[in-house]
Formats: C-alpha cells, structure tokens, sequence
C-alpha cells in the first residue's frame, strides 16, 4: 500500500454525506471547502441561497459534490422537514457539523431579552433540535458522528461574551451527553473549539487595541485562519478518529496553554 493509499483509507470522506450548517460564514466557508476536497458529499446550510451558491461552485469547480440549502436556525419548525428532505434525497446522513453560530458583545448588564433568545436561539436550542433530529436516522442506521463548533469561550471568557460563552458553553455539554447516550448506536460526538480566529466576525479585536491585549495571551502571536481549522475536522469526521467521542478540541494557537512567555535567561537567545 502507497503513503497516498494508506492516508486516504483513513481519512477520506468518500461515500459520507455531512451536513454542514453556518456554512457561508468565515469559519464555515473554509470547513465547507475542506469538506468537499476531502471528498465529501457537502450539505451545506445558510440563511442565503445566493452565498451558498457560490460555496457549493467553489467546491464543485474542484470536483467536490455539494448542495445548499436555506435553513434558518431560528425556526425550529424549519428542522424536520430539512433533515427529512436530506434523507428522501441522500439516504443517509453520516456526519452533523454543528457549525452555525452568532455573538453580540455586550455587557451582562446590557443585555436585551431579545438579543440573548436570538443568539441562544441558533447557537444552541436549535443546534440540539437539530441533533435530535439527525441523531434518530443515525439510530436507525446504528452508524453517525456529531461534530460541533465551540469556542475558546467554551473555557475562557472575554468580557461582552456572556450569552455567547454560555451558549458554547452548553454546546459543550451536548457534545458530552450525545456521547454517552448514543454510542450504544454507534455514534460519536465531540467538539472543535476554535481560538481566536480572523474572521469578518472578530474582525474588529485585531482593529483595535483589543489586538495589543490578544497578542501576547497567544503562544503563536497570530490570529488563527479559518484553514487552520480543516485539518481537526477532516480527523473527526473520517473513520481515523473511530476511537474518539467526547472531547472538547482546542484549536488555538497556544492560548489557553498560556501564552507567550515573559522574559527568562537562556544562552539560546544570542544563538537563535
């Protein structure tokens, strides 16, 4: 067997359809792509047909096979009829990539009744209905995987992150207790955190000054690129990580390892 062969049986996607939602975002966008290049039949989900078009093109151009389709992640009436629409079409859903996620940043005291149902709306009450859903034709079957998209807030906490953090918070433990009820099933569950990560979306902390407190709590110095992301999410989804279920996955340069170091004697630093 060839390093290629040997490398493709354990991570391609071939022959697994994976729903993907959030996928026009910065961070779904970059997954949705490597999804289709891993060989992958992409479902792709968004709130605009038009953006996911243009994902579903781009993946095509490269011969990937996907499919967009409009789901609003704050109707739950809209859950069902999609998954029963990805089933009569595909047969089968293999993997769920919880991805779709929103933040307003906000002080606790500030925050409006509204703002914390919309954002906990589509980062969690409705990711777990959609779960539910999905999670019963993988029953059927006896065969699935989970993957959900956290945060660095799942762990840490930036202040104005209060609703955002408690929701990836709880994605957390939904990734958790899908884990222990349905491996009997055959299905795995875990979860990516990504760091800090420059998207549109978190454009405005390396703006900022923001960017001169971020800097330094990163070993790596950098914001992270969505790209940076594919690569744990190839692993989870293919059959490579079989033995895997319940794990939170930091994908964040070195934050909460602690950072960059302050200065310390060593005879390297003239040599290096």
């Amino acid at each position: 067997m060839s390093t290629s062969e040997y490398l493709s049986s354990l991570f391609s996607l071939e022959g697994k359809v994976i729903i993907l939602t959030g996928a026009t975002g910065g961070i779904g966008e970059a997954l949705a792509m490597g999804l289709g290049r891993a060989g992958a039949t992409a479902v792709l989900t968004g709130t605009r047909q038009e953006k996911l078009d243009e994902v579903c093109a781009a993946i095509c151009a490269e011969d990937g096979k996907a499919d967009g389709r409009v789901l609003n992640m704050r109707n739950k009436e809209e859950i069902q009829p999609f998954v029963d629409g990805v089933i009569k079409d595909y047969g089968q859903i293999d993997v769920l990539v919880n991805c779709a996620g929103v933040n307003l940043r906000l002080g606790l005291l500030d925050f409006p009744e509204e703002e914390y149902d919309r954002i906990m709306d589509i980062n969690f009450k409705n990711v777990y209905f959609l779960t539910q859903a999905v999670g019963r034709e993988m029953i059927r079957r006896h065969t699935g995987n989970v993957i959900n998209i956290a945060s660095y807030n799942t762990t840490g906490m930036l202040g104005g992150c209060s609703v955002y953090g408690a929701s990836k918070s709880a994605i957390y433990a939904l990734t958790r207790s899908v884990a222990v009820e349905w491996a009997q099933y055959g299905i795995r569950s875990n979860a990516i955190a990504p760091g800090h990560i420059l998207t549109p979306m978190t454009a405005v902390n390396w703006n900022t000054d923001r960017a001169d407190y971020l800097r330094p709590r990163i070993a790596m110095e950098r914001p992270g690129k969505p790209e940076e992301l594919v690569g744990c999410l190839i692993w989870l989804a293919s059959d490579a990580s079989s033995y895997t279920t319940g794990q939170l996955f930091n994908v964040d340069g070195g934050y909460l390892a602690g950072g960059s170091p302050w200065h310390y004697d060593t005879e390297y630093d003239s040599k290096y």
